[in-house]
């Protein structure tokens, strides 16, 4: 079985170029893939082939973001003139912590998969990939694969509806979980000095964080996120130190707007701590994380013991950095959330 689960036997050198327009439609909130034809497709029998068309809206490579077009019999320049739609399936520290929220022609002899019911903001194409393949088909479901495309959604200049040639290039090997990033998260920060605001007010020095909304989400499998943000000030991982938002379900642009104050600082514990925000996704019995962001100075230890969560990108230092400079103000940063952050309970 091939990475897109269709049956192969044998291989064939791919050539050939498919001729497709993307469109969305913001009133039907899908993304509509028009593909047209084939030219000069590679011969997978004696002088012919059965091409059909096949989409993904990457990273999900499940049967629900999967759509095909009908077979065209014995043609190496197929047409096909049929519009395929994407729609969006759904998924079945230091002292004390407090937070809150507020702040054509031709036969057919393949299935051609229905539009779906659901919807598919435009925003939610940022970091997806259209993956459109042109397969061989045979009648005993040993399918070869004559080629694909790769478009990257993000920087597709959507004013552009013109069918537009594109060369089919051999298959690209898919990681399970090859993406650096999986969004952004959107935050503010500000250390407030123990007496800073007269009459001794705080008693502590405060750490306010205000998680505001997560961006552009790519999903782990398919359709939408449930998702909520954990945040711990290392190196106390106790749960006195873990805080949470609330669970925004079905989006990938969740909206938290949940404040947090850490207390019991004093300015030069910054410079040994770090503030772990991860986002996840939420389910009925358990939870998935889909990636995190860690605000340091990135030293690599912490009270002169090695840790391996003082690994801050250049990026999350500056904006630590920037904290420790300005007390009294906010800091806001939108950030990655990077992949490689492994798991804590």
């Amino acid at each position: 079985m091939s990475l897109y689960s269709e049956g192969e036997l044998g291989r064939v050198a791919v050539r050939g170029c498919v001729q497709f327009s993307l469109r969305y439609q913001l009133a039907e909130k899908e993304l509509q893939v028009h593909v047209l034809r084939c030219r000069e497709l590679a011969e997978a029998k004696k002088q012919r082939s059965d091409p059909y068309v096949k989409t993904y809206l990457l990273p999900d490579k499940s049967n629900r973001s999967k759509r095909k077009t009908a077979v065209r019999k014995r043609s190496l320049d197929p047409v096909f003139n049929e519009t395929l739609k994407v729609s969006n399936p759904p998924l079945g520290g230091f002292g004390g912590a407090r937070g809150s929220s507020g702040m054509g022609g031709g036969g057919s002899s393949h299935p051609v998969s229905p539009p779906h019911q659901y919807k598919l903001e435009k925003r939610d194409l940022q970091g997806r990939t259209l993956n459109l393949s042109v397969w061989h088909h045979d009648s005993l479901g040993r399918n070869l694969f004559l080629g694909e495309v790769e478009v990257a959604l993000g920087t597709w200049d959507w004013a552009n509806t013109r069918p537009e040639w594109f060369s089919l290039q051999p298959r690209t090997p898919i990681p399970s979980d090859g993406l650096a990033s999986r969004g952004h998260l959107n935050l503010a920060l500000k250390f407030i000095p123990a007496g800073s605001e007269g009459g001794g007010m705080p008693p502590t020095g405060e750490l306010h964080i205000w998680v505001k909304d997560a961006q552009s989400l790519i999903p782990l499998q398919s359709g939408t996120v449930d998702a909520f943000v954990q945040c711990y000030v290392l190196p106390d991982d106790s749960k006195a130190s873990r805080q949470k938002t609330r669970v925004v379900k079905r989006s990938l642009n969740p909206l938290f707007n949940h404040t947090m104050v850490y207390d019991g600082f004093q300015a030069k514990d910054l410079a040994e701590a770090c503030a772990e925000f991860t986002l996840w996704h939420h389910e009925a019995f358990s939870k998935r994380q889909l990636g995190g962001v860690r605000l340091s100075l990135g030293t690599g230890s912490s009270y002169g013991l090695p840790v391996g969560w003082m690994d801050s990108t250049a990026e999350e230092r500056g904006v630590w950095r920037q904290l420790l400079q300005q007390p009294g103000l906010w800091v806001e940063a939108l950030l990655p959330l990077r992949t490689n952050l492994v798991p804590r309970a």
